[in-house]
């Protein structure tokens, strides 16, 4: 009988504490979900023709100042970022040198959201190197003309004939008349005299 007794009063505590129990569950609030990194400017896996300003990384919460850090690394394996991230409620931002070299980059970031929760990962984009135009062919000299210079012709009289040469003929044409005009002469006065004019 007073076993049973015991036991009445000891149900009813048990049955509270599941019940209460029951309650802080259903007026908690639910977890926080993970911040995750929602989209990034130049995108993964980007190629783009020339190095960009910058990189904005944008998460699906905000995120602390304090706690911002994000490093660009270039081909060559030196920080390719300019000064400290900026953020801007959900994005960050990290400014670029302008000099960059073709190739490869690397974007590693952690950072903390405004609640705490911690977010890391990174990827890659590509700058393709400029595209070189070959140079134009020269323009090939002009072939030497086939009519002789006028430094090499020689000089055409309008008869036809050299010009140099006419002189010489013309003396030796007038020699030749003047000798047979002296030779008509002579003759004409042999005629004469035998006749006895």
């Amino acid at each position: 009988m007073h076993h049973t007794h015991r036991r009445a009063r000891f149900a009813p505590r048990v049955l509270v504490v599941p019940a209460a129990l029951g309650l802080l569950a259903a007026g908690a609030p639910p977890a926080a979900a993970h911040t995750d990194l929602d989209s990034s400017t130049p995108a993964a896996e980007a190629s783009l023709a020339e190095v960009p300003e910058s990189v904005t990384l944008t998460f699906s919460d905000p995120m602390s100042q304090k706690y911002a850090k994000v490093a660009v690394t270039g081909p060559d394996e030196q920080p390719a970022g300019r000064g400290t991230p900026r953020v801007d409620g959900k994005r960050v931002t990290v400014a670029l040198g302008q000099r960059g070299r073709a190739g490869t980059y690397s974007v590693g970031y952690r950072v903390v959201s405004a609640d705490g929760h911690p977010v890391s990962g990174s990827y890659t984009f590509t700058v393709r190197a400029p595209v070189v135009s070959p140079p134009s062919p020269t323009a090939a000299p002009p072939e030497p003309s086939a009519s002789p210079s006028p430094a090499s012709a020689s000089p055409v009289s309008a008869g036809g004939g050299d010009p140099a040469g006419a002189g010489p003929a013309l003396v030796t044409a007038a020699g030749v008349l003047a000798a047979a005009a002296v030779a008509g002469h002579l003759v004409s006065r042999r005629r004469r005299a035998g006749r006895g004019d």
